[in-house]
């Protein structure tokens, strides 16, 4: 089977946010991923290795409570860049907008990085703190 390309690989990675899909993720996330998360400030948590980078974003996918809208995606040869929304609540300050600089290689994402407009931590479905 041909590898997707840098469009495809992205297009299918967004489909798993924005329709609640994770296992759309299974077949895109590379052994050697490497992705770093919005927060914690300054770095962001920085995630190695396929399974964990897919247990991360599996998580954020499931999560129905929240809707991630993606709202432009430039792609240029094996990079791409995703401009998103995210929304953890109702209210109109209950959202986030960021940004997602992707590598692909061989069909499959081997960098994510990942920028956002907040200084206050953003719930999310990965944080085990706040759900305890």
């Amino acid at each position: 089977m041909p590898h997707l390309t840098t469009a495809e690989v992205i297009d299918r990675f967004n489909h798993a946010f924005v329709h609640h899909d994770p296992e759309v993720l299974d077949d895109l996330i590379a052994e050697d991923c490497v992705m770093e998360a919005i927060q914690p400030a300054p770095d962001g948590e920085r995630v190695e290795g396929r399974q964990a980078c897919l247990t991360f974003w599996r998580t954020l996918a499931d999560d129905r409570t929240t809707q991630f809208g993606p709202e432009q995606v430039w792609v240029d040869g094996d990079r791409a860049t995703i401009l998103w929304r995210y929304r953890f609540g109702d209210g109109p300050d209950d959202s986030v907008r960021g940004v997602n600089l992707m590598r692909v290689r061989d069909g499959r994402i081997i960098e994510a990085l990942g920028y956002s407009k907040t200084g206050a931590p953003v719930p999310l479905a990965t944080d085990t703190e706040a759900q305890a």
